[in-house]
């Protein structure tokens, strides 16, 4: 029961704090793809290294919720176990760490994709 509860309040601070900068829907379509398009598309796109490497593309919401070749990167409701939002946010090997040599995702962006996923991943 306590571990419920302590879910629930961080999963609200989480929301609370990713929707204070922005009164838009948190939608892949109104929050996520514009953030994606800022920082990952150019890579992770047929032909680039990103998507070479991994097979995953960012360029549309399918694409997204299909993942890398070798599992989904989403996982609709837990960005804990989404790959996703750990990479992104740095709770995976340093190394992989993205964007690459790009502009660095703010902690507010990655804030957002994992409330985002933790909402449902909704289009």
């Amino acid at each position: 029961m306590k571990r419920t509860a302590l879910s629930a309040i961080s999963l609200l601070a989480v929301v609370l704090q990713a929707g204070c900068s922005d009164d838009r829907p948190l939608t892949y379509q109104t929050r996520i793809k514009p953030i994606l398009d800022a920082h990952c598309v150019a890579c992770h796109m047929p032909g680039q290294p990103g998507y070479e490497q991994s097979g995953l593309r960012l360029d549309s919401y399918d694409a997204l919720m299909k993942g890398a070749r070798l599992n989904p990167v989403v996982r609709p409701g837990s960005s804990l176990s989404s790959t996703l939002h750990r990479v992104l946010a740095g709770q995976l090997d340093p190394s992989i760490r993205m964007p690459h040599g790009g502009v660095e995702l703010s902690e507010e962006d990655a804030r957002t994709i994992g409330a985002w996923i933790d909402l449902g991943a909704e289009y």
